[in-house]
C-alpha cells in the first residue's frame, strides 16, 4: 500500500496567514513514484515557502498509483516513474492535454549498505558468497525493469534468478537492501544520495547504455486543472529552482 506524506499541511494556514499575498493559499493532492519521495518533500517545502501552498503528497509505485487514478482517486496531479502511464491518463481523458512534461531522468544505481561490499564495477554480482539481490516489480516499478535490463545486458539473469527477491515498488526495494534482507539492491540514485553525496554504504552506477533512459513525466489531472497549488507545483518543477533542487536530488532535470 503506498504511504502518505503531509507536507506541511498541519501549518498550511498559520504559515499563509503569516506570509504577506498567501492569502489565498490552497492545497492539492499529488500522486507521487517511490523514487522521487525525497525530492518532492524539498519541492514541496519552497512551493510552501514562495507560495503559500501545500501538497497532501501519496508516495506508491507508478502501476499502482495510475490504477488508482484510474479508478477515482482524488488526485490533482500525477509525477510518475515513466512517460506511459501520464500518456495512457492522457488518452483516457483524466489527465489535462497538453500538460505532460518531463520533470526529471532518473538514474539506476547497485547499492548496499555495507560500505565495503559494492566495488565501482558491479563485479558483486558475480561474487559466489553474493546473497539476496532486491529489486522492484518490474511490472509497475520503472526502476525494477531498468534492473532487469542491466543483469539481462551483463548475461547474468540465469545465475541471479535465484537469488533476487522483488518489492513492490523502489521504495520497498530499498528497505530490503537497508535492513539487510538483502546483500544488495537495485535502487533508485536519488534514495541513497543527500546533499549530492552517498549517504552510506557502497554503489555502483551502471552505465546508461545497458538500461533504457528513465524519463519520469509529471501531469496535471482534470480535477486539479483549477487547483492553484497543483498548477503552482507544475509551475515549479519547470523553472530554473525546481530543476536545480530536482538535479541536486541525483536526477537529470
Amino acid at each position: 500500500m503506498p504511504f502518505v506524506l503531509r507536507v506541511l499541511a498541519l501549518f498550511a494556514g498559520p504559515l499563509a496567514a503569516a506570509l504577506p499575498g498567501h492569502a489565498g493559499a490552497a492545497q492539492a493532492q499529488i500522486a507521487v513514484a517511490a523514487n522521487f519521495a525525497a525530492p518532492i518533500r524539498a519541492v514541496g517545502d519552497l512551493l510552501t515557502r514562495t507560495t503559500g501552498h501545500t501538497l497532501l503528497i501519496t508516495v506508491g509505485s507508478t502501476g499502482k498509483l495510475y490504477a488508482q487514478i484510474k479508478n477515482g482517486a482524488p488526485f490533482d496531479a500525477f509525477l510518475a516513474a515513466n512517460t506511459e502511464a501520464p500518456e495512457r491518463l492522457e488518452t483516457d481523458g483524466l489527465a489535462v492535454q497538453g500538460s505532460r512534461f518531463t520533470y526529471a531522468t532518473g538514474k539506476l544505481v547497485l547499492w548496499s549498505s555495507r560500505p565495503d561490499r559494492v566495488d565501482p564495477n558491479g563485479l558483486v554480482l558475480k561474487r559466489p558468497d553474493l546473497g539476496k539481490v532486491a529489486y522492484a516489480n518490474p511490472k509497475t516499478a520503472p526502476y525494477g525493469a531498468a534492473a532487469l535490463q542491466v543483469m539481462e545486458a551483463l548475461g547474468l539473469s540465469p545465475n541471479l534468478a535465484p537469488r533476487l527477491v522483488m518489492g513492490e515498488s523502489i521504495g520497498q526495494a530499498y528497505t530490503f537492501a537497508y535492513s539487510g534482507n538483502a546483500d544488495v539492491g537495485f535502487v533508485a540514485l536519488s534514495q541513497v544520495l543527500e546533499g549530492g553525496q552517498l549517504k552510506s554504504g557502497s554503489m555502483w552506477q551502471p552505465p546508461q547504455h545497458l538500461y533504457n533512459p528513465i524519463r519520469q513525466d509529471a501531469v496535471l489531472l482534470v480535477r486539479g486543472s483549477d487547483n492553484p497549488a497543483a498548477l503552482a507545483l507544475m509551475k515549479l518543477l519547470k523553472s530554473p529552482e525546481g530543476k536545480s533542487l530536482i538535479g541536486s536530488h541525483g536526477y537529470e532535470p
